[in-house]
């Protein structure tokens, strides 16, 4: 449906030609260095708007987009990274088209290697959009997409420092996100559950209460599915934006006309190097 079955979202609101402009205020309005994006079907829009703020990026499409499915569609939807071209060098870009049990699925990844013009240093950056639904198995599904995707990220990071953003469509509860906490070569942490220190909680508890909100016809859904993972022996966090209340994001959740998205955005301040002793980059 056109709607996408947002029960409670005005039509006006969904409408392309008054969410682009919003959804561009956003992105623009936190002046981030790296900006990662999914379900995003109209990548030469942005990418005109972006340039003319100093950005340039790349996309990668899901093979069989449910876009291609919708009447009068713009093109498949997949995942897009961007970075500031004052502060960036791309060395190179690689993509996937995650596998689960050596087949193909129909989510992907991009990532990109950059390098820092004022250090010379090197940072690995990727993005993802993992399987959706609920049920034992779809989590199955995801945790599989999740181990092909750490395989990818390794074959083509090697042991420069690595921040990993992306809609995982899992709760923290889920096998995905320890499977990605707890491999070894990577040495990830989540950057909002880094950013609560109560040391009586794990970093699954620590993630932010919601990084959606939406109203659908079969109910309301308030859950968090979207990290930003990083390296925690070569990055330091050095700040995250805080996510709207309940009062903020309004009784209609989103989106809305003050919302664009039906997720919110995750921004995060990094420090690099092993001093941290650099002025933070944000993403």
């Amino acid at each position: 449906q056109m709607n996408d079955n947002f029960a409670k979202c005005p039509d006006e609101a969904l409408e392309w030609n008054s969410r682009r402009y919003l959804i561009v205020e956003e992105l623009v309005e936190y002046c981030p260095d790296i900006i990662c994006l999914q379900e995003v079907d109209h990548f030469n829009f942005l990418s005109h708007i972006l340039d003319t703020q100093g950005y340039t990026g790349m996309f990668f499409p899901k093979p069989d987009s449910p876009c291609f499915y919708i009447h009068g569609n713009n093109g498949p939807d997949g995942c897009a990274i961007f970075y500031r071209k004052d502060k960036f060098d791309l060395l190179k870009a690689e993509t996937r088209i995650l596998e689960i049990w050596r087949v193909q699925s129909n989510q992907v990844a991009l990532l990109m290697t950059l390098r820092i013009k004022e250090t010379g240093q090197e940072v690995c950056v990727t993005t993802t959009h993992l399987k959706a639904r609920n049920g034992a198995l779809l989590s199955t599904l995801r945790n599989e997409q999740g181990k092909d995707l750490l395989q990818f990220i390794s074959k083509h990071c090697g042991s420069r420092p690595l921040i990993l953003a992306g809609d995982f469509n899992a709760e923290p509860i889920e096998p995905i996100y320890n499977t990605i906490l707890s491999d070894s070569h990577l040495g990830l942490s989540s950057a909002y559950a880094n950013c609560d220190t109560n040391p009586k909680l794990s970093s699954a508890e620590r993630e932010p209460p919601y990084t959606t909100w939406k109203i659908r016809d079969e109910g309301e859904v308030c859950h968090t599915i979207d990290y930003v993972f990083y390296s925690k022996d070569s990055l330091e966090v050095d700040a995250v934006l805080e996510l709207p209340t309940e009062e903020e994001i309004g009784e209609n959740r989103v989106p809305s006309f003050a919302y664009p998205s039906d997720h919110f955005s995750l921004v995060c301040d990094f420090k690099i190097g092993l001093s941290h002793n650099s002025n933070p980059y944000s993403m």
